[in-house]
């Protein structure tokens, strides 16, 4: 199938899946619809061990999406879909080159839109015309003709016609139409820039060999100077983090109050900090290590006290996740802490990472990259497990919180109307259950089918 002959049936996909809908199983027609037709349109060369992967996630992000249509499955799905037509175009691509690629390609859409010989076949004008001509234009007149003397001929026949009104809307057509051209367009013939191309030896893992030269960072500095700066800023970061350490634990464990709202309050305080404090923590690493000092030969104090500071912080998160978890034992489970124990599982990841990028010689886009697929990852996890009925489930088996507050958690009514009956019968959730199930089938999410509506007295 030719290039514009995918974005013509995917803009015409478009407009029949969203044509008067709300977004629903629709949305993941279109998303797997897309994959399926990327996996047969990509050369078998492309067909890697990573773009499959990235085809069946796709494919799953696109039943998460039918499912629970929440933003955790919207964005896994975006994500994967872009990440899937990129591989499809250069497998080597880096899949950090999502955003760039894409945004400049929204950006270009009009320039390139125009430019008819790289999307369109050639056509043969002198053909074209006598095909309009007779497939066409001549059908249309006779009909027209005809139309009007049968019209005059017979009132019945007239009047058929005459008060019929036609229920469509032309401008939410149009819009779509628009917009269905603009995505499939942008999806099928989207360009990567040359300087992107030019520039992709930026993100390789290892360095290159003018890379691997000792030498300072700025010139007036001296390496020798810049190496001992170096040394003495992770020692007195060592000295103030082990200081923090202590102040720290001692406040969450031992001098902390133990109300509810205070514990609310310090918990999201310090996990906040902590989280602050790992990134700037990579960062200033990143910065030491960037490139000459991971071949300096004298520079074995400086790697030794930057590894010291990556265990210390990682202690640190493992004062969060304590913190945290206590504050789930006397609180109860919500999404947000659900996000904190998430956030922090990054950061020991990203402290691992740095830790091999130091160890291995690795360049600052090794570490990128890696905590690139941790977050797709994360996202991917998030959209595919039901956390608040796992939150829910844990709270009533633990004692935690009523029916009102389990109501705010989302995905969780079967386990509501079996544990607190009543409650959900006085509430309003049977209307909004019943709204969901009364839709088109095309706008339908696919949990709230599954929900006996008769249980509800």
């Amino acid at each position: 199938m030719k290039k514009h002959q995918l974005i013509l049936m995917c803009t015409a996909l478009f407009i029949v899946l969203f044509y008067q809908q709300d977004m629903g199983i629709n949305f993941g027609i279109l998303g797997s619809s897309f994959a399926v037709l990327t996996y047969f349109y990509t050369r078998k060369i492309n067909r890697n061990r990573t773009f499959l992967i990235i085809f069946a996630l796709t494919i799953l992000s696109a039943i998460s999406w039918m499912w629970y249509a929440d933003f955790p499955s919207f964005l896994s799905l975006i994500i994967s879909i872009l990440i899937l037509t990129l591989k499809s175009k250069n497998r080597n691509m880096k899949p950090l080159f999502v955003i760039p690629v894409f945004v400049t390609n929204g950006f270009t859409f009009i320039c390139r839109v125009f430019s008819f010989d790289k999307w369109l076949p050639k056509i043969n004008t002198g053909k074209v015309f006598p095909k309009l001509l007779a497939l066409f234009f001549f059908p249309l007149i006779c009909l027209s003709i005809f139309f009007g003397i049968y019209a005059l001929g017979s009132e019945n026949f007239a009047e058929l016609f005459k008060n019929y009104e036609l229920d469509f809307d032309v401008w939410q057509f149009i819009i779509l139409a628009c917009l269905g051209f603009f995505l499939a367009f942008n999806y099928w013939h989207f360009a990567v820039e040359r300087y992107l191309y030019k520039n992709h030896h930026f993100l390789n893992d290892s360095f290159r060999k003018e890379q691997k030269v000792v030498k300072p960072t700025y010139r007036f500095l001296g390496i020798e100077l810049e190496r001992t700066g170096g040394v003495i800023t992770f020692m007195l970061l060592n000295l103030l983090l082990l200081f923090f350490i202590a102040t720290y634990n001692y406040e969450q464990f031992y001098a902390s109050s133990k109300l509810p709202h205070r514990l609310s309050e310090d918990t999201h305080e310090r996990v906040y900090a902590v989280i602050i404090s790992i990134v700037m923590a990579v960062f200033v690493i990143m910065f030491y290590f960037k490139s000459s000092f991971n071949f300096d030969p004298e520079s074995r104090l400086l790697k030794i006290s930057a590894q010291v500071w990556l265990l210390l912080n990682g202690v640190l998160v493992v004062s969060a996740l304590a913190k945290n978890t206590e504050y789930v034992l006397e609180l109860g489970s919500t999404y947000k802490r659900i996000g904190v124990f998430a956030f922090l599982i990054l950061c020991m990841a990203g402290l691992f990472y740095t830790h091999l990028k130091i160890k291995n010689q690795r360049t600052n886009a090794y570490l990128i990259n890696r905590m690139f697929w941790y977050f797709y990852g994360m996202i991917l996890a998030s959209s595919f497990v039901n956390w608040g009925n796992l939150a829910t489930i844990y709270n009533i088996e633990n004692g935690k919180g009523d029916f009102y507050f389990l109501n705010s958690l989302r995905y969780n009514h079967k386990t509501l109307m079996d544990k607190f009956p009543e409650e959900a019968n006085n509430s309003e959730l049977k209307e909004y259950i019943k709204s969901e199930q009364e839709k088109s089938f095309l706008s339908k999410t696919l949990y709230w089918q599954t929900i006996d509506i008769n249980k509800f007295k």
